[in-house]
């Protein structure tokens, strides 16, 4: 089954995007870093038979979804390409998102391509090799990720690069933008920063300047060769029908063509998203530190299908203020893990969006 066949009721049954945090292992010292990486592994993170039988599991989801093996830096985990290769038979379509480190050689990538991964997730963060790395916390991570890019298109594997949105880059989205154009990347996704872990110390831009970003984005995604989408702020939706554009699917200027198909409108923390940590902790979202269950002692089909906080969130009619008002929140919804992070309430209204409903009793629906 193609992943990208998930349609809006599966939201109900089965994520779209599994993440597993293998590892939180990184040489890395990233200023945003959700897990707050260290350089050695947990000594607990989870085995790899019970890694194994995690992947077990995803395919007993309706509709299994896309693995994404995140961290965390993965290619500190000695089993990586174990998992891989084990997950690929099973029929999983696997992402790997490794650290731009000495480790990320020209080999280890061929290697990750032959175990069955399709796409590279690389992170991007600046425009120029100071702002980059200031961000990353390793000088040279700036050459190395750019390095990294080319490999990938050498091995043939797709590339979606993040760029987290902060203080630090806000004027640079123009000069990422065509940076990445001439890098060969399938899809460029811009990530709104969520004040959790070593984030709680960067400073996100405001409501104000998302709109600004939004207005950035929504060029490039009509003139750029790779397709354009937001993680994190999901008004980015609601910004792109507003302009009469279709937020799933961008005409590219340059070819007159769909650049990539989406998730469904509405995908979100624990609404197409679950996520994972290195010992087990099931959670909505990486992002979002609600704890809903540990694998093993608990099945993630289970928890997705039936905990209260996953049905919670995928139940726009639960949204409060303003998003709860909202005639675009079933297919924006604001983002839960921001609200929580925020306000402490993941159902409250997203904090950083400046759009007031119009209160009609007609609802948005592409």
């Amino acid at each position: 089954m193609n992943a990208w066949d998930y349609k809006y009721a599966d939201f109900a049954h089965s994520p779209l995007m599994f993440y597993y945090e293998v590892t939180q292992a990184c040489d890395l010292v990233c200023k945003h870093c959700r897990a707050s990486a260290q350089p050695n592994a947990n000594p607990t993170e989870l085995s790899t038979v019970q890694s194994k039988a995690l992947i077990d599991q995803l395919i007993a989801f309706p509709r299994p979804p896309v693995l994404v093996l995140t961290g965390g830096d993965p290619l500190k985990r000695p089993d990586l390409f174990e998992l891989i290769r084990y997950a690929t038979a099973k029929k999983l379509q696997v992402a790997l998102t490794p650290s731009a480190t000495a480790l990320a050689t020209s080999s280890a990538l061929r290697s990750a391509r032959e175990a069955g991964v399709s796409r590279l997730g690389i992170s991007l963060d600046g425009a120029d090799a100071k702002t980059h790395d200031a961000f990353r916390g390793w000088q040279g991570s700036f050459d190395r990720t750019l390095k990294m890019m080319d490999n990938a298109v050498e091995l043939g594997l797709g590339i979606q690069v993040n760029t987290t949105i902060t203080r630090r880059n806000f004027e640079q989205i123009d000069d990422i933008a065509e940076l990445l154009a001439m890098r060969g990347i399938a899809m460029w996704s811009v990530f709104f920063l969520v004040p959790v872990g070593r984030g709680v110390e960067e400073e996100r831009i405001s409501a104000d300047e998302c709109e600004v970003v939004f207005e950035h984005l929504w060029r490039h995604a009509q003139n750029q060769p790779y397709a354009v989408k937001t993680t994190e702020a999901p008004h980015y939706r609601r910004y792109v029908l507003q302009q009469q554009g279709n937020p799933q699917s961008a005409p590219n200027a340059q070819t007159g063509r769909s650049v990539g198909h989406r998730a469904p409108l509405g995908a979100g923390d624990g609404k197409g998203v679950m996520f994972v940590s290195h010992t087990g902790e099931i959670y909505p979202a990486g992002f979002l530190p609600l704890l809903c269950g540990r694998f093993p002692l608990d099945s993630v089909v289970d928890v997705y299908q039936n905990h209260p906080i996953f049905r919670a969130l995928r139940n726009p009619d639960r949204l409060k203020g303003k998003c709860g008002d909202c005639e675009y929140r079933r297919v924006c919804g604001g983002s839960r893990s921001r609200a929580y992070a925020v306000t402490g309430d993941p159902l409250e209204s997203e904090p950083d969006c400046v759009y007031l409903p119009t209160h009609t009793p007609q609802e948005c629906v592409l």
